[in-house]
């Protein structure tokens, strides 16, 4: 066994006065959520961005016992190692430990009792650039016999930061904020939302609707939107009407579904003459981040299409390679999903499946990687398309899923939501503009990533189209 696989001791009879030992660490961000749910403290100054701009500080910076901790560490794996008793602890912090600081925490032996077997030692905790940030001294119980043991492996804790909604987000920082027509938002979740999306400089939102009721909403909320535009209009058949015509007419480039059915608002979007409607059919994709997924996962169609023919998966997968160009991914992986990654009569997905690939080949399909039909496993895992011996750039490696109707779709991101930690940002396209269709259970991230997404989406086409 590699020695590096062991942990091994200093015996009390073994260490000289001056003897030292030390270990680096970066302090990252899930370093001080760990440390919050393992202490339970919940200072703001160490979890919350903007309390933290108000403090002496400036930012967010580790509990003052996260350094002590360290040394813990120090004494109990490095000198002595196994087999200490932790006696007594004294410390001094001297300057904070800021969001990417390198610690090299350090301990040396000051003093030995031979009677009891005790140690003192000498900590000291210093940053990269060499400052003393923590500083004190500690009493151990030093080990007699001497330990070696195998060095125990920690489970893998990852933490669900949303890191792909942040993403997002965060490209869409530089365009200019998107005119959006929010429709009928007469609660204080719709309203919420577009102020939310407004504050971020996602959106410039236009509130269609009955103005007291709006406003009567607003108040409830405890949001002031007196600096957004708002259209009145009777109820919200009137306020669907209104915000598509403010569409077609070049004033506004995106809709939210606020406070209304979905189907009340695509039944104006899809009006043949006065409507939003393109040569391609709507479809709704879902932008996902999955805690255990290493990318974005898109997944299509959970929302529009029941029973989607092969002509409107053509146009179902198109428009997920576009809005997965829109964020960056300039030739995403799709999976065309089915129950088995062979082609079987019996089902009709797999049929599909081998079209919509075929179709690609020809150019009908283009922007993106193809393949199917491929179950769900070996569309996310290489594992299990290396055991199935699938030979394809695309399995494991899906950006996009396509689903062979909306009941799977559906059920497949309700599963990743409530069993895998999973959220999403979902929009629908290929109509003229980005169409965000919010829920009551949406929170304000996955409201402002939708927000971003169409934000994204309408300055890609812009770009592409002019």
């Amino acid at each position: 066994m590699d020695s590096s696989d062991q942990i091994e001791n200093r015996t009390f009879d073994e260490i000289e006065p001056g003897e030292s030992a030390s270990i680096e660490k970066r302090l990252t961000l899930d370093d001080i959520k760990l440390f919050a749910i393992m202490s339970g403290d919940i200072n703001p100054a160490h979890l919350d961005d903007d309390f933290a701009k108000s403090t002496r500080f400036q930012e967010v910076v580790a509990h003052g016992m996260w350094g002590g901790a360290l040394i813990s560490t120090v004494l109990g794996t490095e000198l002595p190692g196994p087999g200490t008793i932790y006696l007594g602890q004294t410390l001094r912090f001297l300057k904070p430990v800021r969001l990417g600081d390198v610690l090299r925490v350090s301990v040396r032996v000051r003093a030995k009792d031979e009677q009891r077997k005790r140690i003192v030692f000498d900590c000291r905790c210093t940053n990269q650039n060499g400052d003393t940030v923590i500083e004190g001294e500690a009493e151990v119980q030093a080990p007699t016999e001497k330990i070696r043991r195998t060095r125990t492996v920690l489970p893998q804790i990852r933490m669900a930061e949303r890191a792909r909604l942040h993403e997002m987000l965060a490209a869409a920082e530089h365009p200019e904020p998107v005119d959006m027509a929010v429709v009928h938002p007469v609660d204080e979740v719709s309203i919420l939302g577009a102020a939310e999306s407004a504050r971020q400089g996602l959106i410039r939102p236009v509130l269609v609707g009955p103005e007291m009721k709006i406003r009567a909403a607003a108040e409830a909320a405890g949001i002031d939107i007196a600096e957004f535009e708002l259209v009145d209009v009777p109820h919200s058949h009137a306020a669907a009407a209104e915000a598509v015509a403010m569409t077609r007419s070049g004033r506004v480039g995106a809709l939210m579904k606020g406070a209304l059915h979905t189907e009340e608002l695509l039944h104006e979007v899809v009006k043949r003459d006065t409507g939003l409607r393109t040569e391609r059919c709507l479809s709704h994709v879902m932008a996902f981040d999955v805690p255990t997924y290493p990318r974005p996962l898109f997944i299509t169609d959970a929302a529009i299409n029941i029973y989607p023919t092969l002509a409107n998966k053509m146009d179902i997968v198109q428009n997920a390679i576009d809005l997965a160009h829109a964020l960056g991914n300039a030739n995403p992986n799709v999976a065309i999903l089915s129950a088995v990654e062979t082609v079987n009569p019996k089902i009709a997905s797999t049929l599909e499946a081998a079209a919509l690939c075929k179709m690609a080949e020809r150019g009908q399909i283009r922007g993106g990687t193809i393949d199917g039909p491929l179950a769900f496993d070996n569309a996310v895992s290489e594992a299990a398309a290396a055991a199935k011996g699938i030979v394809s750039p695309v399995a494991g490696r899906a950006d996009i899923l396509v689903a062979p109707d909306l009941e799977s779709a559906n059920m497949l991101m309700k599963q990743l939501t409530y069993l895998a930690d999973a959220t999403g940002a979902g929009l629908v396209v290929g109509a003229r503009v980005p169409i965000v269709l919010t829920s009551r259970a949406d929170d304000a991230i996955t409201r402002m990533a939708s927000c971003a997404l169409a934000l994204l989406v309408a300055e890609y086409k812009k770009r592409e189209h002019g």
